[in-house]
């Protein structure tokens, strides 16, 4: 008896990519929030139906755009389930788990394109802002007026973090452990997320 096919059907290459592209562009355009699944079958001349046959939800059609291989929806809980007084360490110590694996190579090409081409830029912001620092920010009790601070400086931190230890290659932090890393970077983390913030136009 032959097994059964599992999982979602690779579908026409073809259509696929013409999906692919359209989203790529309204993405990039409109962000995520504002991207629909509709507008995006619309331009890429297929049924809203097949968009969902062929990716699934719209996160998941997103992280394909981006190239993204994990989802960052199967990492966060383990970040904030225990509390919000530790997040910036289990936050640092996370990034760390990921970037050392052999998921961190697709990420470097990835930072490495976004460097030199302007949509993919648009594409990754997205992607950092929406499904990994706003979630953050937004399980935590602060200021909503604050998230977008709290979250552009979490990502400075963890952008100057991969230039050092996986681009630029600096030592020692190039090598060193990630205990040592998450010690000494996640205060930082907690405070730009906790902690209260200087005033807005400081005199």
């Amino acid at each position: 008896m032959r097994a059964r096919r599992t999982g979602r059907r690779p579908g026409n290459p073809d259509t696929r990519e013409a999906i692919l592209d359209a989203a790529r562009a309204a993405f990039a355009e409109r962000g995520f929030d504002a991207a629909s699944i509709r507008a995006i079958a619309a331009a890429a001349g297929v049924d809203p139906a097949l968009v969902h046959h062929y990716f699934g939800t719209k996160e998941e059609l997103f992280r394909a755009t981006v190239a993204i291989p994990l989802d960052p929806a199967e990492l966060l809980p383990a970040v904030l389930a225990a509390g919000p007084d530790q997040v910036g360490e289990r936050l640092v110590r996370t990034f760390l788990k990921v970037w050392d694996s052999p998921v961190g190579a697709a990420g470097l090409a990835l930072l490495r394109s976004a460097v030199n081409n302007e949509w993919t830029a648009r594409l990754l912001r997205e992607f950092l802002v929406t499904q990994v620092l706003r979630r953050v920010v937004e399980h935590l009790d602060v200021d909503p007026a604050e998230r977008a601070l709290r979250g552009g400086l979490v990502a400075s931190q963890l952008a100057g973090l991969i230039m050092t230890r996986y681009v630029i290659r600096i030592e020692p932090i190039a090598s060193a452990a990630p205990d040592t890393l998450v010690t000494a970077i996640g205060p930082t983390l907690q405070r730009y997320l906790t902690a209260p913030l200087p005033p807005p136009n400081p005199s």
